[in-house]
């Protein structure tokens, strides 16, 4: 049964990290998959993972980098994916079916933030693209391998979402493109995301859930002028943070970490988290979640649209 969008009493917080979410949490003998993680969050939930005794399948769009990344840290595969490139993700989930195994975990981490204007395949836009319809298309294509034993997927979201719903109307952004409404954009797709796939995989055993990590400071800023982070207040002249609200990469990758591993949410499942906890619905200034963005409704709506574009529905 779905639960619903309310606090549970995780007794973790926003200061909490992977590592203290996984005390005690044995995942030897489990595979997870985990989107860009080589890189930022990405980086330190592989390394939560991997210490837990997680085996994690790293597929990367830069290859040679995550090499240099995860140089040192047993217990992890590297494989090629460009979540921009349908191809791309066809290739990777094929290879990765061929060798008869099932999938846990899986954490659509990879994304792009506030990029300027940019088309891939078919004239999609970027971040729509690649933080969504990517994603889509790769857990679609690895349905057998997460069905198998009841995976559970986390859709890395962001308070962000508040920027913008589904823009039903223009959702390639091809009048007026404005790179922090696309990112709000993509950033609700994912948690749409993750309420469609709950609904449609639950059956299954498979559990989806989506989440905001927090504000920190990585790579996912590097489409961000300083002139512009210094001005909202992120960092000062010399790069150093400025919010006080702002976790370190450790605190950062804990609300994935306990999305996708927690005992707290067996049973549950569609819901959208933050600081280690399930999310409080806000329509406000308020933290929490919009009610735009966990509509049953436009979940499936968007499920719709997706199918559509890449071609690719595993239901």
């Amino acid at each position: 049964m779905t639960t619903a969008q309310h606090k549970i009493g995780s007794g973790f917080d926003a200061r909490s990290t992977a590592a203290d979410v996984l005390d005690g949490i044995d995942l030897t003998g489990k595979l997870a998959v985990v989107t860009g993680g080589y890189s930022g969050l990405g980086l330190e939930t592989t390394r939560a993972l991997v210490a837990a005794g997680a085996h994690v399948v790293v597929p990367a769009r830069r290859r040679d980098t995550a090499e240099q990344a995860l140089a040192g840290i047993d217990g992890v595969e590297i494989d090629e994916l460009d979540l921009g490139d349908l191809d791309s993700v066809r290739g990777f989930a094929e290879r990765f079916l061929a060798s008869g195994r099932g999938i846990d975990i899986l954490i659509n981490n990879a994304g792009i933030m506030a990029c300027p204007e940019t088309r891939v395949g078919p004239g999609w836009e970027a971040q729509f693209a690649t933080n969504h319809l990517g994603h889509y298309a790769l857990t679609n294509l690895l349905w057998p391998a997460l069905a198998r034993d009841g995976a559970r997927v986390v859709s890395v979201s962001s308070a962000g979402h508040r920027r913008s719903p589904i823009r039903w109307d223009d959702v390639q952004f091809t009048h007026g493109y404005d790179k922090w409404e696309a990112y709000g954009q993509a950033k609700t797709a994912n948690i749409l995301f993750a309420v469609q796939l709950d609904a449609l995989g639950k059956d299954s055993g498979v559990r989806a859930f989506s989440l905001h990590p927090g504000g920190i400071l990585t790579p996912l800023q590097r489409h961000v002028p300083k002139s512009e982070q210094v001005a909202m207040g992120w960092i000062d002249e010399d790069g150093n943070a400025l919010n006080p609200s702002f976790k370190s990469p450790e605190q950062g990758a804990a609300t994935q970490v306990w999305a996708a591993t927690s005992p707290q949410l067996d049973g549950k499942g569609g819901v959208y988290c933050e600081d280690c906890e399930i999310a409080e619905p806000s329509d406000g200034d308020a933290p929490g979640v919009r009610g735009y963005a966990t509509d049953p409704e436009q979940a499936a709506r968007l499920w719709a649209l997706s199918a559509e574009l890449t071609g690719i529905n595993a239901f």
